[in-house]
């Protein structure tokens, strides 16, 4: 039996869960690492007399680290392995989070958020990409989703050291907090297995079968004997290729879609802390209403895994960007605290669940050769609509326009998101990843 067939027989067991857990806390790390950085800002921002431009391009600068990031270690997975690439990025943006608690300078801040950066896009599509190629393709989209919602854990995490840590004793403590995930790199190392497809594609089948004879036990399974691997592909996939045939679409439906779901994350959450500062609320308070609408994204993740099985991924993609795109409008125009609350967490809820269904979305599109690579470049496209964005909010604020037109921007930027899915996205619920 082949080794993708023996790999999509396998029951749904403990060893899927593990895996999950295991690379889901990687996940979360990533995302606090990620998440404290809005919450310093506004203390950063008054201690050390930066205009709004100074703070988007802390922003910013961390954006373009992940840009390159991403797609550097897309390659590097696909030519060295899963694992080794994202044990590397996490010990890569841990030190450089801790790093920039001793900044010396604006200039010193702005180095250490690029490593940071360069390390968290870096392991995000590794990690999906590893989750899925385990995965059986009936519960493929559940798996990723539940993955990406670790995001909300990780940026929950970072709200509540905010919340509890900043006020009291001062931002850089943050900073030292976000060193610490370097050490679970010693667990993960121990406990998660090389993707069997990547070994089965790089000639290396002893290694794959011998460790899918394990999983096979493990599942309850009786160990196939004899290794066999029916390569796909045979050729390396250029950079070239994935602008031809069926790929070409599919590229650019995956780029346009994380250019525009990446614009509007970055540019409404790295900025949201500080946008209710400056709104004149407290800043104990601003932190309090951002934990809150950070606790909406859960249900959020929660319910698009459900989807994503139910009714597709095109379906749960597109509705989800659309009611995100409605949310953003009606925040943009909430003045009470109960207003800002319940479309903010909306709006949370809508964009971290189709941030769930993105991540699931994207390496199911390229081929086992191809899959980390493709889905880095796609995030790292992506990540140029971070880079940007940041600075656009900056921009209109020091301007003549206000809220009302920041939110409609990115309600405009949602809905071609939606647009996108729905003209150029194909489904891929419940097909196996050598067929796709």
């Amino acid at each position: 039996m082949d080794i993708s067939a023996r790999l999509e027989r396998l029951p749904v067991s403990a060893f899927h869960y593990r895996l999950l857990v295991i690379t889901g806390l990687g996940w979360a790390f990533d995302a606090m690492d990620t998440g404290i950085i809005s919450f310093v800002l506004p203390k950063l921002k008054a201690e050390w007399l930066l205009s709004n431009d100074q703070g988007a391009l802390i922003v910013s600068i961390g954006l373009v680290g992940m840009a390159i990031g991403a797609v550097l270690s897309g390659t590097l997975a696909d030519a060295f392995g899963r694992k080794k690439v994202f044990a590397a990025t996490l010990v890569l943006y841990s030190i450089a989070t801790g790093l920039c608690g001793v900044a010396w300078s604006y200039n010193a801040l702005l180095a250490f958020r690029f490593l940071v950066g360069f390390g968290l896009g870096g392991q995000l599509p590794v990690a999906v990409t590893l989750v899925g190629e385990f995965s059986p393709a009936g519960q493929r989209g559940r798996f990723l989703v539940l993955l990406e919602s670790f995001w909300a854990a990780g940026w929950l995490l970072a709200a509540l050291i905010s919340y509890l840590i900043i006020p009291h004793f001062g931002w850089k403590i943050a900073f030292f907090i976000g060193a610490i995930p370097a050490l679970y790199v010693f667990y993960m190392w121990r406990n998660v297995p090389e993707s069997v497809r990547f070994l089965a594609q790089k000639d290396r089948l002893p290694e794959a079968h011998a460790l899918l004879q394990s999983l096979e036990k493990r599942c309850g399974l009786e160990p196939v004997e004899t290794a066999e691997y029916k390569a796909p592909e045979s050729a390396k996939v250029s950079f070239r290729e994935v602008w031809t045939g069926k790929l070409l679409r599919r590229t650019v439906c995956l780029w346009v879609l994380w250019f525009c779901i990446v614009f509007s994350y970055y540019g409404i959450f790295s900025w949201l802390p500080s946008l209710l500062h400056d709104s004149g609320r407290e800043l104990a308070k601003t932190f309090e209403y951002v934990l809150i609408m950070t606790l909406a994204q859960l249900p959020g993740y929660f319910s698009a895994a459900y989807f994503v099985e139910k009714i597709g991924r095109k379906a749960t993609l597109s509705t989800y960007l659309a009611m995100c795109a409605v949310c953003a409008y009606f925040f943009g125009h909430s003045y009470s605290t109960a207003s800002i609350l319940w479309w903010g967490s909306l709006m949370s809820f809508f964009n971290l669940g189709a941030w769930g269904v993105v991540y699931t979305y994207t390496p199911e599109m390229y081929p086992t050769r191809f899959r980390a690579s493709g889905s880095g470049w796609a995030a790292g496209f992506g990540r140029v609509g971070g880079i940007i964005a940041p600075i656009v909010v900056a921009k209109l604020l020091s301007g003549i326009a206000g809220y009302q037109t920041v939110f409609a921007m990115f309600t405009g930027v949602l809905l071609l998101a939606a647009v996108n899915i729905l003209i150029l996205g194909e489904e891929t619920r419940g097909k196996e990843l050598d067929t796709i």
